[in-house]
């Protein structure tokens, strides 16, 4: 497909010639992945013919770092634990990956449809368990016991002696040693780390494209064009992004089967 034009109804010329239809279903879904062929065309044709858009980024998709941001994590690539990731009135508590260009897992990938450039994601290393009141426990019943061992108990190994060298403290420490000053300050570590993504790894992985055609100018009952009669939108082509968890798919399927039943 090359251009789509008005003429009476619709003239679609491609690259074997034209052809002439009365309606027209614009279903070539959005920009994510483009190795296998996803390219921005449903949203150039709906603005061709005078539809409105919203604005289109990368969704479901895994946030990265700067350089200096990537040496201090670059240890953790591959660790994987559940978290609580919350950005915004926005959270998700699932895996929770280190890569070797940033975050990822389902945790991320949700939050990432909700951030934006310069803001910053909360991370809760260890949703559920009260860190706090645990080592306060264990420096009254094991005092001899090191931070290290103490934290690795709810935390990967590195990822354990990452938050505890992000915290200032040695982990041979004791827990005896520690004040409750100290173990708020850890506590903090754990359950409080906000981080700054400076972006995506983009519409090469993204699993959605977030934006498109806009929801206003769409009968929400059939999908077709408000003020283009005889054209539909459905799918990932139109300003509609679900979650994780075959969202997605539905709303493909559903949107289609709509259009379906008046085309």
């Amino acid at each position: 497909v090359e251009t789509v034009a008005r003429d009476g109804g619709f003239l679609i010329r491609t690259s074997r010639g034209a052809v002439r239809a009365g309606r027209l279903v614009l279903a070539t879904g959005g920009k994510s992945i483009p190795r296998m062929g996803a390219t921005g065309l449903s949203h150039q044709i709906a603005a061709d013919l005078g539809l409105g858009l919203t604005e289109t980024r990368p969704a479901l998709v895994p946030l990265t770092f700067a350089e200096q941001e990537l040496e201090s994590l670059k240890r953790l690539a591959g660790v994987a634990v559940p978290a609580r990731v919350c950005c915004g009135k926005a959270a998700f508590e699932e895996g929770f990956l280190f890569t070797h260009r940033g975050l990822s897992g389902p945790s991320i990938l949700q939050i990432s449809s909700y951030w934006r450039e310069g803001e910053p994601i909360r991370v809760d290393l260890s949703p559920g368990v009260a860190l706090g009141a645990a080592l306060k426990a264990q420096r009254g019943t094991n005092g001899k016991r090191s931070v290290q061992r103490a934290l690795a108990a709810h935390l990967p190994d590195k990822l354990a002696q990452h938050v505890i060298g992000r915290a200032g403290m040695n982990g041979a420490v004791r827990l005896a040693d520690l004040s409750n000053e100290i173990i708020e300050a850890l506590t903090a570590a754990v359950h409080g780390w906000v981080l700054r993504p400076v972006g995506t790894e983009g519409y090469r992985t993204a699993e959605v494209t977030l934006g498109g055609v806009d929801t206003k100018g769409l009968s929400s009952q059939t999908m077709e064009a408000r003020d283009c009669p005889g054209l539909f939108v459905i799918g990932e082509a139109v300003d509609v992004t679900g979650w994780l968890g075959g969202y997605n798919f539905q709303w493909a399927w559903s949107s289609g089967w709509a259009a379906g039943q008046v085309v």
